[in-house]
């Protein structure tokens, strides 16, 4: 039972909580709050918001799942968003520039991202274990440096094509895409499948690995696991790494089944989604799913409410009070079951009597 409050409850006290504060900022603008859900969830059946839903929420994982490997070992890994950004600009490049045959040509270039995003990730990683730098600082830093690098590798001068007003990179050769699924009029991004795997990979490496036993005991406590013969420091490398490397895989699902070049004009602001997502499924894979499938929800339904006079910006503010309120669910819950605990280890040594029978006093 406390397993299940632990796990369950807080994210669903987080989307309740949430709900009520959107329906209190849509009452105070004078829109009916029930309207405005439905409206919301209807949109779901119409055309391929679907299937857009389930792409958007198939980038979200891979993001979560990097901020989620940081997070095993408490560190806060924010690089994300920049880490992508780095893999899938080199991804583009070589990818457009090889032309290899199929399965084969797409192998290439999602080892490339995973490579690219390694070598960026190792970057605050070095850093923390040999200076002791802080992963926040350092990553921070590098996000902002990114956004140069890539503007200069787009350059035509480099390996960018200027298109109509746009700069991008070459284009992928069709060998080189990951095909999407059809369902009905709409294409589901063929990565799903290897985002599915990444995923079981994720929970079988924590739960059924001694790295996996390892990097949590090191999570929990430095000390402890340095005293039990693990190396933190080499499990701090590590981890960094292994974030960065599924942080570079996070562009894939985009490039490879639907633009097929990286644009100076491409979408930020996964790494920053991922983070929120992966505090909403609590770091499991299976939590992060359908963290992510809400996020996505959320944000391709948004449109449908300037159909009731409603601005889309209360799903933002959903998305926020989420958040926040999940924090404090997780932090009450946790309260709430350490309290039962202590119950129930008072109870089993006075042996079932009040503590006041047991330590010889009177009721």
């Amino acid at each position: 039972m406390t397993s299940w409050r632990t796990k369950v409850l807080p994210p669903l006290l987080a989307i309740v909580f949430s709900l009520l504060i959107c329906s209190v900022a849509l009452l105070i603008s004078g829109s009916d709050p029930l309207q405005a859900y439905w409206t919301m969830l209807r949109q779901l059946g119409q055309g391929t918001t679907a299937v857009d839903t389930v792409n958007l929420a198939t980038v979200y994982y891979l993001s979560a799942l990097a901020v989620a490997i940081g997070f095993q070992m408490n560190l806060f890994n924010i690089g994300v968003e920049g880490q992508y950004r780095f893999a899938g600009v080199w991804a583009a490049i070589i990818g457009g520039a090889l032309h290899l045959p199929p399965v084969l040509h797409a192998i290439v270039i999602i080892v490339v991202a995973v490579v690219a995003g390694v070598v960026y990730a190792a970057i605050p990683a070095i850093l923390k274990v040999t200076r002791g730098v802080s992963e926040v600082i350092s990553t921070i830093m590098l996000n902002a440096i990114v956004g140069g690098i890539v503007a200069f590798l787009i350059n035509p001068d480099q390996f960018g094509v200027l298109t109509g007003n746009n700069l991008r990179t070459k284009i992928i050769d069709p060998s080189g895409r990951v095909p999407g699924i059809p369902i009905g009029g709409a294409s589901l991004f063929g990565f799903v499948i290897i985002v599915a795997v990444i995923g079981i990979g994720y929970w079988f490496l924590l739960n059924r690995t001694r790295f996996g036993f390892e990097l949590r005991a090191s999570g929990e406590s430095a000390t402890a696991a340095a005293a039990g013969g693990v190396n933190a420091k080499r499990m701090t490398l590590v981890a960094m790494l292994l974030s960065g490397g599924v942080a570079g895989l996070v562009a894939l699902p985009e490039l490879l089944g639907r633009d097929y070049s990286y644009a100076i004009t491409s979408t930020q602001g996964y790494g920053f989604t991922g983070i929120a997502v992966a505090l909403l499924g609590r770091n499991h894979p299976g939590g992060i799913a359908l963290g992510a499938l809400l996020w996505a929800f959320l944000d391709k339904s948004a449109v449908s409410l300037e159909q009731v006079n409603v601005p889309k910006e209360i799903a933002t503010i959903m998305q926020g009070a989420i958040v926040l309120s999940v924090v404090v669910a997780y932090e009450v819950v946790k309260r709430a079951d350490l309290a039962a605990a202590q119950r129930r280890v008072g109870r089993a040594l006075s042996g079932g009597k009040p503590a006041s029978v047991a330590e010889g006093g009177a009721i």
